[in-house]
């Protein structure tokens, strides 16, 4: 997968990518770093493999550093934004991507943490460290972005209605983003091949992906669609906040 974005075209700027050890969060903090710009990779306990990311974007001729933090707790974010500004300066991009809530043990709120609190928490630490138009990017699904109007998978429906409740109260600070001139992005895709959320439903529910593929017609894989996150940060926004990638044909808009 070649990056989509132009070499040089974020040179002088800051991006920070939740969740970016692995998956769709490394590839993305990859994409922008060979675009130019200075990379925090997040992550919570995996600090080695946080640590290989940093070891190929440098590498590759770019700068990264590991910054690890619990995103459920407040003073844990307010430390890595403030490692990332003393690192490289104020954020210029900040991608939501970190999620999860399939896990087992965590507790019955986990997920409603995870993908509403902690989302919430992130950007409220992040707006006093964020640079003059800086752009914030929230990575979900279709099967959370539609969950008001289309069923999914019952092994799915407490991720999803959390994303939801997480996009919900980000969209609801639009007001507050445009005060401070920062602007907002959600990018919902349809179920990626090659994700922990994808190995984690097939195991519950045998089929479901190639079920889902033969609905969509394609599926992306991971590089393909961290480099729709990645073109986000940049491309010109939707007039609805939304980036939908992939097939939206068999979900049903609200009213």
């Amino acid at each position: 997968m070649t990056n989509p974005l132009a070499p040089g075209s974020l040179t002088g700027k800051v991006a920070l990518v939740t969740g970016s050890s692995r998956g769709i969060g490394a590839d993305t903090a990859k994409y922008l770093a060979g675009a130019g710009a200075a990379v925090v990779i997040n992550y919570r306990s995996k600090a080695p493999r946080a640590e290989k990311v940093v070891a190929e974007i440098a590498t590759a001729g770019g700068r990264a550093i590991a910054v690890g933090a619990d995103l459920t707790d407040a003073a844990s974010v307010t430390a890595m934004f403030e490692q990332a500004v003393a690192a490289f300066g104020p954020v210029d991009v900040l991608v939501l991507n970190a999620s999860g809530g399939m896990e087992t043990g965590m507790g019955e709120d986990y997920a409603m943490r995870l993908n509403r609190d902690a989302q919430v928490n992130v950007v409220d630490n992040a707006l006093p460290h964020l640079a003059e138009g800086a752009r914030i990017v929230f990575v979900t699904s279709h099967q959370a972005h539609f969950i008001r109007t289309t069923p999914t998978m019952a092994e799915y429906v407490p991720v999803a209605l959390s994303k939801r409740a997480g996009e919900d109260a980000l969209r609801a600070k639009l007001p507050e983003f445009e005060a401070a001139g920062v602007e907002f992005v959600v990018v919902s895709g349809d179920m990626i091949e090659g994700t922990i959320t994808a190995t984690l439903l097939e195991r519950a529910n045998p089929g479901a992906i190639a079920a889902r593929k033969e609905d969509a017609g394609k599926l992306y894989n991971v590089a393909e669609f961290a480099a729709e996150v990645a073109a986000a940060a940049v491309d010109q926004i939707p007039a609805d906040h939304t980036r939908y990638v992939g097939d939206t044909s068999g979900f049903a808009p609200e009213a």
